[in-house]
Order: C-alpha cells, then structure tokens, then sequence
C-alpha cells in the first residue's frame, strides 16, 4: 500500500468517528498534556482505532488524538508522540504528520522536554526553536519519494515559521512570560548523554538536547506546513552544574511548566488569522 493510501485509511476511519477539517495541529509532549482541559473537546479517538498509528510506550504519552474547540479554532491534539528509542520506524514516528496535514491544518505547534545546555539559562524555562541539529540516524524521508505529497530534496531554510515564532514571542511579551530562542539538538536515546557528549553537543552550538519533535518536523516542512517547536528545559546539562538526572524532579518541573505552556499556546492560537 503507497503512503498516500494510508493516510487515505486513516482519513475514512477518522471521518466514520467524527473527525473532520481543523484549523490547527498540537503534538503534546511529556508532562504537558495539561493543554486538553483547556480544549472544548468534540472527540477522542484512541491510537489503537487509526490505521498505520502505532501505540506509544513511553510515560505520560496517552495515545489518544483529542479533536475540538480552542481559543475559537478547530483543533486537533495529540495526546502523546511516538519516538526513535521505542523501536518505531521514522515512517511510523511522522505517520501522523500526514494524516493532520490531510485534514486541513494551517498550522502545527510541537511541544517536548528538553536538558539545558545553556548556563545562562534554567530549570523551568521555554525555549522557542529558531534551528535544530538532527543527530538522529535515520530520516523519514528516506526512500521512494511520492512527488504528489512534496519534494525529492525539501529545503529546510526557515525550517521553523518565521511567522508562527513571531507569534509565540508576541504572545509572550503579552503573557509577561520569559521565552528563550535556541538551538535544540536531536538525539536517538533512551540513554542520556555522557559528559563528553554534553561538550561536544554544546560545542555544536546546541542550547537544548532531547529525543523528539525533529522527524516530525522535516516530514512538517517536506509537507508545506507551518511549523514552531517549544521546549521546556528540565534539566541542566552543561558542565558547570552536570548532576545525575532525576526523573521525578524532570516530570515534576515539567507539570510546573505547563500552565506556562498552556496559557501561550492558547494566546497564539487565539490570534492566528
């Protein structure tokens, strides 16, 4: 079956739910699923009823893609992502790319939790993606390109939209909340990195490392989507403050910073045209 068959598949069993158009696509990430009880929801689908969606293994990622009102906008979330480390094929990761694309969304905003490389900033802050590094060892591109969805070699100049993170800092000055803009770098896992990999990461010129959010974006800009990526920095990585990593510590500041999240993804999408 060709790719554009499966997101076909998926489209009809979404449709016999429910789910038609939307006007904007959310991908929540861990900790940050906060986000739906500010969504009028319309429907849940669960995961395991779409075709070509597999199931997410990791911690606090539902599996559920949540369709409703937001900030008067059709929306369309999902309530977990796949990622590299679980096992799942780039294709599998970015399958879900197409079928919000299929359904009509202008826009697509991408949330995770990242490690700070940065020693000018802390625990608890956003960073808005200007640029990413893709350290990760496949592309989900890769193989025969179906030239009726986009290009053979998609351009990533801009890869995040000039105009959506233009958005996000408005929104942000207006909220009176801090929002970094960084380099995020993207990584296989599930293993954090060794010392020497947070110097050589930060050597690169990265400002945040995690193990998401990039195969979606290149599948995002191979598509023509619009598309901005926020991280909130959980822990710190640089030299000067290196520590081992706590897990609780990490879901906890994540759960204290998504009200932040919350309040400006609902600010941005209120103002989109």
């Amino acid at each position: 079956m060709s790719l554009k068959d499966k997101i076909s598949e998926a489209i009809s069993a979404l449709s016999g739910q429910g789910i038609e158009l939307a006007d904007v696509g959310i991908i929540l990430g861990t900790g940050l699923g906060g986000l739906i009880n500010e969504i009028e929801v319309l429907k849940t689908v669960e995961y395991s009823s779409i075709p070509g969606f597999v199931e997410p293994t990791a911690e606090t990622h539902n599996g559920e893609l949540i369709y409703g009102k937001l900030s008067g906008k059709t929306v369309i979330a999902m309530k977990g992502r796949f990622h590299f480390y679980e096992g799942y094929s780039m294709k599998e990761i970015t399958f879900p790319i197409y079928v919000l694309n299929e359904l009509g969304i202008n826009a697509l905003f991408i949330s995770n939790v990242a490690g700070n490389l940065n020693s000018n900033w802390n625990k608890g802050d956003l960073m808005l993606f200007e640029d990413h590094i893709n350290l990760l060892p496949e592309n989900p591109l890769r193989g025969k390109n179906e030239n009726d969805l986009g290009p053979r070699w998609p351009d990533m100049y801009h890869t995040y939209d000039v105009n959506l993170n233009e958005s996000i800092i408005t929104a942000a000055e207006q909220l009176q909340l801090t929002i970094r803009k960084g380099i995020y770098a993207a990584v296989q896992g599930p293993n954090l990195e060794t010392a020497a990999e947070y110097r050589m990461l930060t050597g690169l010129g990265a400002d945040a490392v995690g193990m998401s959010t990039v195969p979606e974006v290149i599948v995002a800009k191979y598509l023509g989507l619009p598309v901005s990526a926020i991280s909130v920095l959980t822990d710190d990585c640089d030299m000067e403050r290196l520590s081992p990593v706590n897990i609780k510590e990490i879901m906890e500041i994540a759960g204290e910073s998504e009200k932040k999240m919350t309040s400006l993804i609902k600010q941005v999408i209120k103002k989109l045209d």
